[in-house]
């Protein structure tokens, strides 16, 4: 009976002695497993991380756009403000100087007729004008160092109103930097400073490259706006109605579909007018 029992706690014994190495090979799988888990959750919150940080990028080139846009508006309002003053300026010195023109007094009754005056030379309007030649120095643009500086040149000549200095520098930007982070918006601003020269042909000329290279950008739907203006500026009304139509079906909502809203009822009730 002693042998039985010693036996039989041999048994045992040999069993407990087997089962430990495989207890600890399920336990070293299990932390090998929580390790991976581990790494797993770890690349995911990177992963996380970084669209985050691609999204917070996306919104500060947004917010830039927009600040530029208020800033060439802004200036804009300046430049009218100022015109009109001078305008108005000038109404006021030309009568209280007393050169505002009087009513011609009655000839008499047998004087001769006083032979009629050369009517003055009209100025040429912007569509009979040879635009200008706008030429830009790669070289004076170069020596600023970096793409953002450069275009904050050409940039800052837009806001002060220098129109044609602006073009200049625009198109010297765009000799360097052709496909630049900063091209689509160069593009843009070189529009605007032709359109603000009512260079329109040229103008819309640069609005379409915008949209037909950068379809996508922040700025294709003002892009497209400005080509309806451009157009409507050229005298060519019906092609300027179906762009800004396009523009009202293609950007529903937006600030250029209500700006190209407005305009399609001003020519609308021009028409009616006539």
């Amino acid at each position: 009976m002693r042998i039985g029992i010693k036996s039989l706690m041999l048994v045992v014994a040999a069993a407990l002695v087997a089962a430990a190495p495989a207890q600890a090979q399920r336990q070293s799988l299990a932390d090998r497993v929580g390790a991976l888990e581990q790494q797993a959750n770890n690349n995911s919150s990177a992963q996380d991380l970084l669209n985050q940080v691609n999204q917070l990028r996306q919104q500060m080139q947004q917010l830039q756009s927009t600040v530029e846009q208020l800033q060439h508006e802004n200036a804009q309002l300046k430049q009218t403000s100022q015109d009109q003053y001078l305008d108005l300026d000038g109404r006021l010195n030309r009568i209280e100087g007393g050169s505002a023109p009087l009513l011609p007094a009655a000839p008499a009754a047998n004087a001769p007729a006083a032979a009629p005056k050369p009517a003055a030379p009209k100025p040429a309007t912007a569509a009979t004008e040879r635009p200008p030649s706008v030429h830009g120095d790669p070289g004076s643009l170069a020596a600023t160092g970096d793409e953002r500086t450069a275009y904050n040149v050409a940039f800052d000549s837009l806001k002060a109103g220098k129109y044609e200095d602006s073009a200049q520098l625009f198109l010297s930007f765009l000799e360097l930097y052709p496909n630049g982070v900063y091209t689509p918006n160069a593009l843009y601003w070189l529009g605007e400073s032709y359109y603000a020269t009512r260079n329109f042909p040229l103008a819309e000329a640069q609005f379409r490259d915008l949209i037909s290279r950068y379809p996508t950008h922040d700025k294709a739907s003002g892009g497209l706006l400005k080509i309806g203006l451009s157009q409507y500026g050229e005298g060519k009304v019906d092609q300027a109605q179906a762009t800004l139509e396009q523009v009202v079906s293609t950007y529903p909502g937006s600030d250029a579909a209500r700006t190209a809203q407005d305009r399609l009822q001003a020519i609308r009730l021009g028409q009616q007018v006539r």
